[in-house]
């Protein structure tokens, strides 16, 4: 009989620190004080929330806090990426220091703040945003989803945000680096405060590729996968996935690329297998005349 080598753990409140080792990312979360100042929350427990057609995230939090506060009242928020930096992660602890005012946390920040990157037609005239963190590698602008009743226990004042995604911006090299597919940023990864002295980070190590067997080849499924984060404004049926399977791997990328190119031509949201025949065909004769 193999020896059994696991052992019960208590399950504590704040389990994910007090009770399991849980990596979690660290962000800043930018919102608009009561006097219209920009106030910085950082936060670890802020997880992709609704990943399809509605894009949101989850965000918990101490229901009394600044950015608690503020995302209930001003209804917008901004969720800052920051890069690994010893540096700027001492000041991220400082600046989550509980029972300060905006006023008083924020003499403290050493982040560069920037205006918000919404345009004019992308704003409410009657609303303030938040600035934004310039040394992010990529920001969340959001707005606090009200179809959502927002959790609330009045005991552990553990209260749960889900946050809109309105618009993404990005550096412009992380941006080429996502689009080509290779290439990631440096994040610090968080494992939470921990023996009731330290708040403890960890420098991520440098992702690797594994690729898909070769005998598994280009499923349905791997087809459907790769067309839906081709491009977020042309939407792909089943069927005309399916049309994709036999294409190389190597080559998947480009071919989807190619079709969504020619449906925005042709104005189409929805590419069907119709539009794919049409496609082929279009193909043929350009072959033809060559």
């Amino acid at each position: 009989m193999v020896e059994n080598s696991f052992t019960p753990v208590q399950i504590l409140d704040n389990f994910y620190q007090t009770s399991s080792y849980f990596p979690m990312p660290v962000v800043l979360i930018s919102t608009i004080s009561p006097s219209g100042k920009t106030n910085l929350g950082p936060y670890s427990l802020c997880f992709p929330y609704i990943i399809a057609e509605k894009h949101s995230m989850l965000l918990i939090s101490r229901s009394n806090s600044n950015t608690a506060e503020n995302i209930r009242r001003s209804k917008v928020c901004a969720i800052n990426f920051i890069p690994y930096n010893k540096k700027l992660l001492k000041n991220c602890v400082m600046l989550g220091y509980p029972g300060e005012t905006t006023e008083e946390k924020m003499k403290n920040n050493k982040f560069t703040l920037i205006p918000s990157q919404r345009t004019q037609e992308e704003r409410v005239p009657t609303r303030s945003y938040p600035d934004i963190v310039d040394e992010a590698i990529q920001v969340f602008e959001c707005t606090l989803d009200e179809s959502f009743p927002v959790y609330n226990n009045d005991t552990t004042l553990e209260a749960h945000y889900i946050l809109s995604i309105n618009k993404i911006v990005m550096k412009k090299e992380w941006k080429e680096c996502l689009l080509e597919g290779k290439g990631f940023p440096d994040l610090p990864v968080d494992f939470g405060y921990r023996n009731n002295i330290n708040f403890w980070f960890s420098k991520h190590s440098t992702p690797y590729a594994e690729p898909i067997p070769k005998e598994k080849g280009n499923s349905v499924d791997a087809v459907i996968y790769a067309a839906q984060r081709t491009d977020s404004e042309v939407k792909w049926t089943d069927e005309a996935c399916e049309k994709l399977v036999k294409v190389p791997r190597i080559f998947l990328k480009k071919a989807l690329r190619g079709c969504v190119d020619f449906a925005k031509e042709e104005g189409i949201t929805l590419i069907t297998p119709e539009f794919m025949d049409k496609i082929r065909n279009k193909r043929a004769m350009e072959t033809q005349e060559a």
